[in-house]
């Protein structure tokens, strides 16, 4: 039963949320218009605060709902991590799209928030600090990615926990590596700039 678990939460995180939700609501590909992602920062830039929201809400859920299951079936922590993990790959390289997808961050959280409500509340304040001064969503995404292995020591969580926190900061800093190329570069899109309106 675990290893159907882990396969139904990849699945689950290979629904294209923003994607399907833009397309469904504007009539647009959400990835021909700003970053080209299909996260919420540009389902927000593109489409409005409330789809952006949805997005969040529906990305979020996509990580925490195979972690809760698996924890309330009583499974041990790795199975939870491991349903966690393959969640948020679906999103990231979804089954949906030809194995491309968006960062993982939302996602990320979502499993966070089920594994460690501590540590999740960590990286939310940290993500909303960083957006609030510099505007880079970017910014925050990494920041509070690299915020999770260190939580997890301090509060002495699960050997898996902190697995999970070592892969969450290394995974956020690859999926950003062009993001944080652009910031050098100093072509990034701030969560504020508004691409061209989709017709």
């Amino acid at each position: 039963m675990a290893v159907l678990l882990v396969l139904g939460a990849y699945v689950l995180g290979s629904v294209p949320t923003g994607l399907w939700l833009v397309r469904w609501v504007r009539g647009v590909d959400v990835r021909e218009h700003g970053s080209g992602n299909i996260g919420t920062a540009n389902v927000y830039r593109v489409a409005g605060p409330w789809l952006g929201s949805v997005v969040l809400v529906a990305d979020v859920a996509k990580g925490a709902v195979p972690v809760l299951v698996c924890r309330g079936l009583d499974l041990a922590p790795g199975w939870a991590v491991a349903s966690g993990v393959a969640s948020i790959a679906g999103h990231n390289w979804s089954v949906f799209l030809g194995f491309r997808g968006g960062k993982g961050i939302a996602t990320s959280f979502g499993v966070l928030a089920a594994l460690s409500p501590k540590a999740a509340a960590v990286a939310a304040a940290l993500w909303v600090t960083a957006v609030a001064v510099t505007r880079y969503a970017s910014v925050g995404s990494v920041l509070a990615m690299l915020s999770v292995p260190v939580s997890m020591l301090l509060w002495k969580e699960p050997a898996a926990h902190l697995a999970f926190g070592v892969a969450a900061a290394l995974l956020g800093l690859v999926r950003h590596r062009s993001n944080l190329r652009r910031l050098v570069e100093g072509t990034e899109l701030r969560i504020t700039d508004r691409p061209k309106a989709p017709p």
